[in-house]
């Protein structure tokens, strides 16, 4: 009898010293999981809720982009499947420069060229040039194909590259541009009105003042 009341007894002095450690860990798992839920829940709320500056700066961008057709070959993705100087074609905003372009003879050199960048004249931008001047140089060829070399770098250029570049154009002298986000100018007086629009070999920015080189 009294050595099964000592067993009894060894029996609950055991689980009595037990418990406290078992209490212990599952505490502290507790702990650790509720601590992994919270990391789990911090890095959740640390995520961007929207698409990265990257993204964002990929498209087109500037007040005349809306006056590009939603859909057909005059679109964003229509001008993409196409070669610039046709992509240009499509786009009526842009009929003189075509038309400068046939009048030079650079359809072929542009659309068969491979990564560049075009600074894309609008039709506004030519009618700021006196009527007899424009009617002048498009009858040089020699001058015309100089200026209109001039709005062409041999590289395709990205907006974050324009803001403070110095490039060389096909002309053989350089352009400059500065600017950030989606304003920028280009020799300090021509502004992006749409700019980053993609065409099969090259991003064209489309300015409202023609380039004269120096």
């Amino acid at each position: 009898m009294n050595a099964l009341h000592f067993r009894r007894t060894a029996v609950a002095v055991a689980a009595a010293a037990v418990l406290p450690f078992t209490l212990a860990a599952c505490s502290e798992s507790g702990k650790d999981s509720a601590a992994g839920s919270t990391a789990s829940t911090d890095s959740s709320a640390s995520q961007p809720a929207t698409p990265d500056a990257s993204m964002a700066t990929d498209k087109p961008f500037g007040p005349a982009c809306a006056g590009v057709p939603a859909d057909g070959a005059g679109s964003f993705d229509g001008m993409a499947k196409d070669p610039v100087a046709t992509a240009a074609s499509n786009n009526p905003a842009l009929s003189t420069l075509v038309t400068a372009v046939k009048q030079a003879g650079l359809v072929d050199t542009l659309n068969n060229a491979k990564d560049i960048t075009v600074f894309a004249p609008t039709n506004d931008a030519f009618a700021k040039i006196p009527k007899a001047d424009l009617d002048k140089v498009l009858a040089d060829k020699a001058t015309l194909t100089k200026i209109l070399t001039y709005h062409v770098v041999g590289e395709k250029l990205t907006p974050k590259q324009l803001e403070n570049g110095s490039f060389d154009t096909l002309e053989k002298t350089k352009v400059t541009t500065a600017g950030s986000g989606e304003a920028y100018k280009v020799n300090g007086t021509s502004s992006v009105v749409c700019g980053n629009v993609k065409t099969a070999n090259a991003n064209v920015y489309i300015v409202d003042t023609v380039l004269m080189p120096k």
